[in-house]
């Protein structure tokens, strides 16, 4: 018996509780290290530095999320068709290969460096379905999911905090500093990445209760489109509209802050850290919902009460009632509350209910393309159109109105369409 036969027969003789708590933390452990490869860079503002009339950030990112969004495509296929025990190499290997553009994003002089971030952002696309691999299936995947998730939150504030801290307090560059964040990080990662591997995949019982996911093939791939193409449709403009906003918020909270009058390095992490742990709360306490479809419902609910506050709070904000502190901790809560569970338990309670042949990766990775694909085509838009002059504030003004209008009526309509969809099936 070698290392890792021993270490995985003494983990599977823990309690199913221990086991999931110590998978979710590895987990979250996991994706909020990979977002120091990611988005350390947002935390610069590189002023005073454009090229053809473009802010030299919004370049950066405009190129990053290319190769997110084209990493999401190819992700479609790869991810759904992954074998499990090839899933931690897979993640340490795209992690190199991100961390290495961001060396040469150092090294390279501007303009030329901005490639790197397309280098960068490609392999990163592809981590979450990895991770999210090890999680699905299971009777407690809500909870792991929940945990895992909020990192999206947690992580983005947290990696802007350590990236400014570099900065402000060690005067690292703006060029070396998502290099060296970076670095903070490769431990954690393979310390984290090696824990997933070790810990025991689902029990029979999670396959009974839950349905056993597999690799899917072309064929499983049609059918599933097929099969929920309307409410595919319906998720996918719902989830455009999160992506789009949520991406505004993440790549330039910097500078709505700015904007707001706060230049508190410490903002990011607060503010973040608290709705996290409220959207995990929320989240986790489905885990009480045994029944699917009953499930399925209230994660419908959840969403439309989060686009409803993201719309509802910049509605009072606009009016001059709160606070730009109070404006942006209640929508970002509301827009993290209808994006997350997309993330988390959304698809992984609808394969549930359905009893459907697939996995999690395949639906999320059409999702998570459509959405990044928006994400670039509104920040082309917004430099190249009418809209150049607007600030990052007003632009994300108006993301969170149309995330509350159209998003709200889309996840109405998305409920009504599955309730049906299970009617016709009983």
């Amino acid at each position: 018996m070698n290392i890792r036969e021993f270490i995985h027969t003494k983990i599977k003789r823990w309690p199913y509780w221990l086991i999931s708590v110590v998978m979710a933390l590895s987990a979250f452990g996991a994706y909020t290290s990979m977002y120091a490869f990611r988005k350390a860079f947002t935390s610069a503002t590189f002023e005073g530095l454009e090229f053809f009339n473009i802010d030299y950030k919004v370049w950066l990112v405009i190129f990053q999320v290319a190769g997110y969004t084209c990493s999401k495509f190819y992700g479609i296929r790869f991810i759904a068709s992954l074998k499990g025990d090839k899933r931690g190499r897979t993640v340490l290997l795209l992690i190199g290969i991100s961390w290495l553009a961001l060396l040469f994003f150092a090294i390279i002089p501007p303009p030329w460096n901005i490639l790197f971030l397309f280098i960068n952002g490609f392999p990163l696309g592809m981590i979450w379905g990895l991770i999210f691999g090890y999680l699905e299936g299971r009777r407690t995947t809500e909870f792991m999911a929940a945990v895992m998730s909020v990192s999206l939150i947690f992580a983005s504030g947290f990696i802007k905090t350590t990236g400014r801290t570099m900065m402000e307090a060690y005067h690292v560059s703006e060029y070396w500093m998502p290099f060296l964040t970076g670095l903070l990080f490769v431990v954690p990662i393979l310390f984290f990445v090696l824990l997933l591997e070790y810990l025991p995949g689902p029990t029979e019982e999670d396959k009974l209760t839950r349905s056993e996911r597999k690799p899917m093939s072309a064929h499983d791939r049609n059918n599933f489109a097929r099969t929920f193409l309307p409410g595919i449709v319906l998720t996918l403009i719902i989830y455009v509209l999160l992506t789009v906003t949520r991406d505004i918020r993440d790549n330039f909270e910097v500078e709505i802050w700015k904007e707001l009058g706060v230049a508190s390095a410490n903002i990011y992490t607060i503010i973040d850290s608290f709705i996290a742990l409220v959207v995990l709360l929320i989240i986790s306490l489905l885990i009480l919902i045994k029944n699917n479809s009953k499930a399925f419902t209230v994660i419908h609910l959840l969403i439309i009460a989060g686009c409803l506050l993201a719309g509802l709070s910049t509605f009072v904000f606009n009016q001059h009632y709160i606070s730009g502190t109070t404006w942006m901790t209640l929508a970002g809560l509301g827009l993290y509350l209808a994006y997350i569970p997309y993330n988390a338990i959304f698809f992984e309670r609808m394969i549930a209910a359905f009893k459907c042949k697939g996995n999690v990766g395949f639906v999320m990775y059409i999702a998570d393309a459509a959405g990044y694909l928006g994400s670039i085509t509104v920040l082309l838009f917004k430099e190249f159109g009418s809209s150049k002059d607007l600030n990052w504030n007003h632009f994300f003004k108006q993301g969170l109105m149309l995330v509350s209008v159209v998003g709200g009526l889309a996840a109405v309509c998305s409920l009504l369409y599955f309730r049906q969809k299970k009617l016709q099936e009983k």
